[in-house]
């Protein structure tokens, strides 16, 4: 047990986060937090799922990208289409018929079955990840032509999106949907909802600490810390970035199709560049390349947006916006950093003590 303690603080962070994160409904019904909390920190974990991804292929294989909204959104509509047909007993919606359809359209009609809503959930947004890496990676582009690569490609389907009036009701988005076991005002889904949210964190986290703790996770440090040296050391660099790249995208889907049940809709919104760019500092908060770090950064930037929105909200951007710039100039390490640090300089004073 204490080895455990000793070799792996950060997992035992991520437990103490998990434990504390169960407690969320307990604490809403003994009326320590509101009852709007349990949806509020079940976006959270989310973004937290999001946020491993996103670490794992820019703190771990130096691939910034600033489009994973895409796939978030991507995974969200696949479920709030499904959703939205289950409320129509699979008749075409009211944004259908203003835009003139008589019948579903064709991509429509799958939705109709949950297992083809799963399955199309995470293949699209998986095929067409597959698909810019294997384009991108292959002509070995990297750094910031990649960034803004992805950010190219993330205005491009926001636009799209806000554009698909008739097909998924445009800037509007999906909206007063239920949730895949019912209704979304009823209490008890929404705990239930919440908890499979969490489970989901957990193995995302389990997956990505496994993979990074074999051979092919050293691989990917590697390619972070020199990517030619990597590449004339024999190993298939594209292959290597486009594998990640597709499993941070899938993660992102996931993310995306939990979040759309505890958000009751979904917009081209959570597409946009802005979205996007803040998954980026969920994880430079938290401090990339610890995977804890990214779930701590999710949540807590993400809770920091509330609260500051809420209380200043015409000025809350300009707020979070000087609070990244600092952790980014000062405490490049992120929040796991400035605690690695701590618990360092405690031990060295603790061994010199025992010394004297």
């Amino acid at each position: 047990m204490k080895s455990f303690f000793t070799k792996n603080p950060r997992n035992i962070a991520f437990s103490i986060v998990v434990i504390l994160l169960a407690l969320v409904p307990l604490f809403t019904d003994m009326g320590l937090l509101t009852s709007s909390s349990i949806v509020r920190f079940g976006r959270y974990i989310t973004f937290a799922i999001v946020a491993i991804g996103i670490d794992l292929i820019w703190g771990y294989t130096g691939i910034l990208s600033l489009g994973h909204g895409i796939y978030f959104c991507l995974g969200a509509y696949g479920m709030a289409m499904y959703l939205l047909l289950q409320k129509t007993g699979g008749k075409i919606t009211d944004f259908m018929q203003r835009g003139g359809f008589t019948e579903l359209p064709w991509f429509w009609k799958p939705f109709n079955s949950l297992p083809l809503s799963i399955i199309l959930m995470i293949a699209v947004p998986t095929l067409i990840a597959w698909v810019i890496g294997y384009f991108i990676f292959k002509s070995r582009v990297k750094g910031v032509y990649f960034s803004i690569i992805s950010q190219a490609l993330t205005w491009a389907m926001y636009t799209l999106f806000n554009g698909l009036q008739p097909y998924t009701n445009g800037t509007n988005g999906i909206t007063g949907i239920d949730t895949i076991i019912g209704s979304y005002y009823n209490p008890n889904n929404i705990k239930i909802l919440f908890y499979v949210a969490l489970v989901f964190l957990v193995l995302v986290y389990a997956l990505t600490s496994f993979l990074i703790s074999t051979k092919f996770g050293k691989i990917l440090v590697a390619i972070r810390d020199g990517e030619n040296r990597t590449y004339f050391s024999g190993y298939k660099v594209s292959s290597f970035k486009n594998f990640v790249y597709v499993l941070s995208a899938v993660f992102a889907a996931i993310a995306g199709a939990l979040y759309v049940n505890l958000n009751n809709s979904i917009s081209p919104t959570e597409m946009s560049i802005t979205f996007s760019v803040g998954m980026v500092i969920w994880v430079a908060v938290g401090g990339r390349g610890s995977l804890i770090g990214a779930v701590i950064g999710a949540i807590l930037v993400s809770a920091c947006e509330f609260s500051v929105s809420s209380a200043f909200p015409s000025v809350w951007q300009y707020f979070i916006g000087i609070f990244f710039t600092v952790v980014i100039l000062f405490f490049r390490r992120g929040i796991v950093g400035i605690a690695s640090d701590l618990v360092a300089k405690f031990n060295l004073k603790k061994a010199t003590g025992k010394e004297a």
